[in-house]
């Protein structure tokens, strides 16, 4: 955590910075400077409320950190004067001396940590709706948003950016099932697999949007087969392998769709070999997006609740990706390694 620490004496400084560093980064600063902070982190100011000049400088100082939440005033002689004084001054809490500010931040992380959970969850709900809305609309005969599947992957795209995959695949195993949660998983394994890979944003928004319409299909699809709580006979199979031409079918004439998104949402069973389907594609006919796309859908579902069987262990699932020879690319198999096995 940075600690923006402003103190009217030089001599606390390499105190507080022995006692905070090197588990916080602290940025010091003496009032009436005219450097400034970054406004971001924790500000901690230690100075002499009863002096009004000091006073004075602290509200010139924090005129320039209005967008810092948590502001820590350190009040030595916990007097009631100088706490009113802290408080009219914008602090959000007073502590009495050095030796509290260890375990003051330790709570302020504890719950920004829970904030910032709170607010994925309320992401993956936010998504999970707008799946819920685009299914709907395909069983009801209606046509597919475009512009609402990419609202749902930009939002998934940010909030992977903010808080990493791994809050988001936690997220969204804890609170969703069934197809929403696959879709929900393939496209946060997918969006993470291009920003871990160092894509361009264009790039990470094409990949992220074909995994958000990747199952569409399956809209179509009878929630008799779909929701199984079994393995499928052969006709069953049969009818969940045409999700990926239905998907195809139900996108292809909208407008703005592209070639590249379509392909992903036909052809992401397809394999290397050919023993894939709708169209046993093989080697070079399969497309860079798609490969990526493949490894995601089966990386997410071999993760993911079914009704048959508990989620499997990410270091499990990498091993069964490595076991895939010459279905899957081994060189972006290697390359996927950070993602799947990240902690």
């Amino acid at each position: 955590m940075l600690v923006c620490y402003l103190t009217d004496e030089p001599s606390k400084i390499p105190a507080v910075r022995a006692m905070l560093e090197p588990q916080h980064r602290v940025v010091s600063r003496l009032l009436g400077d005219k450097a400034t902070f970054d406004a971001d982190g924790v500000l901690m100011v230690d100075a002499d409320l009863r002096e009004m000049a000091r006073v004075e400088q602290i509200k010139q100082a924090l005129s320039e950190l209005r967008t810092i939440a948590e502001k820590i005033f350190v009040v030595q002689r916990h007097l009631h004067q100088m706490v009113a004084q802290a408080y009219a001054l914008g602090a959000t809490s007073i502590v009495r001396g050095t030796h509290e500010i260890g375990p003051k931040l330790a709570q302020i992380e504890v719950t920004n940590r829970a904030a910032s959970a709170n607010a994925v969850k309320a992401e993956t709900v936010d998504c999970a709706k707008a799946f819920a809305s685009m299914f709907s609309a395909v069983k009801y005969g209606k046509s597919i948003n475009l512009s609402e599947a990419e609202g749902v992957t930009s939002q998934i795209i940010t909030s992977i950016e903010q808080n990493g995959l791994n809050a988001w695949l936690d997220n969204v195993r804890r609170y969703h099932e069934g197809t929403f949660q696959h879709c929900l998983l393939v496209t946060g394994v997918a969006v993470g697999f291009a920003l871990d890979t160092g894509f361009v944003d264009l790039d990470v928004k094409r990949l992220g949007i074909s995994a958000t319409l990747h199952d569409i299909g399956k809209a179509r699809i009878p929630l008799s087969i779909l929701d199984k709580p079994g393995h499928l006979d052969a006709g069953e199979d049969a009818i969940m392998k045409s999700h990926p031409v239905i998907g195809y079918e139900l996108l292809r004439d909208i407008p703005g769709i592209s070639p590249e998104i379509l392909d992903g949402v036909r052809h992401h069973h397809e394999y290397l070999d050919g023993s894939g389907y709708p169209d046993a594609l093989a080697g070079e006919q399969i497309s860079d997006l798609v490969r990526l796309l493949t490894i995601s859908d089966i990386f997410a579902a071999l993760i993911e609740s079914r009704p048959y069987r508990p989620p499997m262990s990410r270091q499990s699932a990498y091993k069964i990706l490595c076991s895939m020879d010459g279905k899957l690319e081994t060189a972006l198999i290697n390359a996927f390694r950070g993602v799947a096995l990240a902690a």
